[in-house]
């Protein structure tokens, strides 16, 4: 070991960990890899050749970032790591579908206080796994070491990815017309929001993840830890569908702000819709939170989806047809409403959301039991 060598790792740093956490995970990313990937793992930058981009008429590029929130505060304390990269794709590559494009490559940043190849690996082969269920390359990443900042097992994780669509093809609110139907596709779970609320309604209770609930038939910790659903292949197929050209208008993936602003953000102005909270019932793991915290399920709206991870946006005529499609995908849709832009008075309606001036949605009803 060389003198510079040894400080830095006195200093906290094993640069032979992140060596060895690189070849654990270089086969599970290589089988991301199609021929468009060029130069393989640890290079300096990834390298995707672009191409096949010169068979578009007008490619637009799509690019998202994001990361899984304090979720990685669960898989931390009960030691489970291989599923919160499949979390990581998801909030990534399904808000690159959104606007109807197709992912082409992704990069990972982890950031550690202490590398622990096999828990490194775990996160990276999760990534991998689920960027080949998107048709997605994972091109390149970064593990950081950072002692004194972190605790040895702490660690966060985040991604970006960029996609490609036909500019004449670009789904978006400007599409949407009165009397389009809003269909629902089922969430996993709480997929990687609200988990702040989640710790602290446990920690009132003095519930901790490794405990057993007879209601949600699992340790707390294993049932939250439930992998956020991947929209983007199915999505994908269905838009593909010659059959079904067009037929989609907007898409919206619920994460934070909840279920009425998301959508709100994939309507345009003066378009307006009710959800009807009688077409679905919550998942029990909402449920149960909500009676743990003293909470009804309609104030919860805002913090989780409560069992819809994504909306479409469809035209009246063919949304049965794009909600078989789907079910034949294996994503559980069902229709939640229909747009109207007649005028109307928008008091207790979501208007837009995170900066976009968009329509008007509320919740209304009750649950489905």
């Amino acid at each position: 070991m060389s003198e510079e060598t040894s400080a830095y790792a006195r200093a906290g740093v094993d640069t032979a960990a992140g060596d060895l956490a690189v070849e654990l995970m270089k086969s599970a990313v290589s089988r991301t890899h199609g021929p468009e990937v060029l130069g393989g793992v640890g290079g300096f930058a990834g390298l995707f050749d672009a191409s096949a981009l010169l068979g578009y008429r007008r490619p637009l590029l799509a690019s998202s970032t994001d990361g899984v929130g304090t979720k990685v505060a669960i898989a931390q304390a009960i030691d489970k790591h291989d599923t919160i990269g499949q979390d990581l794709v998801a909030m990534v590559v399904d808000d690159i579908v959104v606007v109807g494009a197709k992912p082409l490559f992704m990069t990972d940043y982890i950031a550690c206080g202490k590398v622990v190849p096999e828990r490194i690996a775990d996160i990276v082969r999760g990534i991998a796994e689920a960027c080949s269920a998107t048709g997605t390359a994972l091109v390149g990443g970064e593990t950081a070491e950072h002692p004194g900042l972190l605790g040895p097992d702490d660690y966060d994780v985040a991604g970006a990815a960029v996609g490609v669509v036909e500019a004449d093809e670009l789904l978006g609110p400007e599409r949407v017309r009165g009397g389009d139907v809003v269909l629902a596709m089922a969430a996993s779970g709480l997929h990687s929001n609200g988990f702040s609320l989640v710790r602290h309604i446990l920690s009132e209770r003095g519930i901790a993840f490794a405990d057993a609930s007879a209601e949600l038939g699992a340790s707390y910790g294993e049932a939250l830890l439930t992998p956020t659903a991947l929209y983007t292949g199915p999505l994908l197929r269905v838009l593909g569908d010659p059959g079904l050209a067009g037929s989609i208008h907007s898409l919206s993936h619920v994460t934070g702000g909840g279920i009425a602003a998301n959508l709100a953000r994939v309507l345009p102005v003066g378009a307006w819709v009710e959800v009807d909270r009688a077409s679905w019932s919550p998942l029990p793991v909402f449920r149960h939170l909500a009676d743990l915290g003293g909470h009804t399920l309609e104030s919860l709206e805002g913090a989780w989806n409560l069992g819809i991870g994504m909306f479409a946006v469809v035209e009246a005529d063919r949304a049965a047809a794009v909600a078989a499609a789907l079910r034949g995908e294996g994503v559980d849709t069902w229709v939640a409403g229909e747009i109207s832009t007649a005028a109307r008075d928008f008091a207790g309606f979501e208007q837009g959301a995170k900066g976009v001036n968009g329509g008007a949605v509320r919740l209304v009803g009750a649950y489905s039991d």
